[in-house]
């Protein structure tokens, strides 16, 4: 199984963290996360977005997108609930993850750390802003809850950890968020778990 990756992608950690958990065994092909210019060529028959993190599986099947890749090695394990309206939370929340927490949180962190293009600080405060909106949100959510959903740690949790965790390199102030921070310890002590680096 072939992982085209890029190490500091929280989408491609949010992979390689699941695949830990469950002790899959996979290769990498690291793709440069700023230049783009043969995408087309390395994976342009597998993923017609030109994303990673895109997964090639053994019997030469392509997924992309991270959140699908998720949910497929998921499908029958501890990390996908099986009750039908857990499972609808577990997406609830790895939409929001994509629509809402990514395109601000993740966005700042590329802008302010890998960014050829010069942004401007007022278009960095603006996604900020809307950052602190989401943790927000999350925060509130996690203040009576161990986990994103029915108190035990899935993709879900997985989905949200991959960029909250680095929130602070886009110069988030993360110790705002008691309930986020105890959530992150969570998730970090959790077996099988990796680091973005590792």
């Amino acid at each position: 199984m072939l992982l085209y990756n890029s190490p500091d992608s929280g989408n491609c950690y949010k992979v390689r963290l699941l695949l830990a958990h469950l002790g899959i065994d996979y290769e990498t092909q690291d793709l440069d996360v700023v230049d783009r210019s043969d995408r087309r060529e390395k994976i342009g028959n597998l993923n017609p977005a030109l994303r990673v993190p895109t997964i090639v599986l053994d019997d030469g099947r392509a997924l992309g997108e991270s959140d699908a890749i998720l949910f497929y090695f998921a499908e029958g394990t501890e990390y996908l609930p099986v009750d039908r309206y857990e499972r609808a939370q577990v997406l609830q929340w790895m939409f929001f993850e994509q629509y809402q927490h990514e395109p601000n949180i993740a966005v700042v962190r590329f802008w302010t750390h890998w960014s050829k293009d010069r942004v401007s600080e007022a278009d960095i405060e603006a996604k900020r802003q809307a950052g602190y909106d989401t943790l927000d949100k999350m925060e509130d959510h996690l203040a009576s809850r161990q986990f994103l959903v029915g108190d035990r740690y899935s993709i879900a949790d997985i989905a949200l950890y991959g960029y909250t965790h680095v929130a602070h390199e886009g110069g988030f102030d993360m110790s705002r968020f008691p309930a986020i921070n105890a959530w992150l310890e969570r998730v970090a002590a959790q077996p099988g778990h990796v680091t973005i680096d590792a």
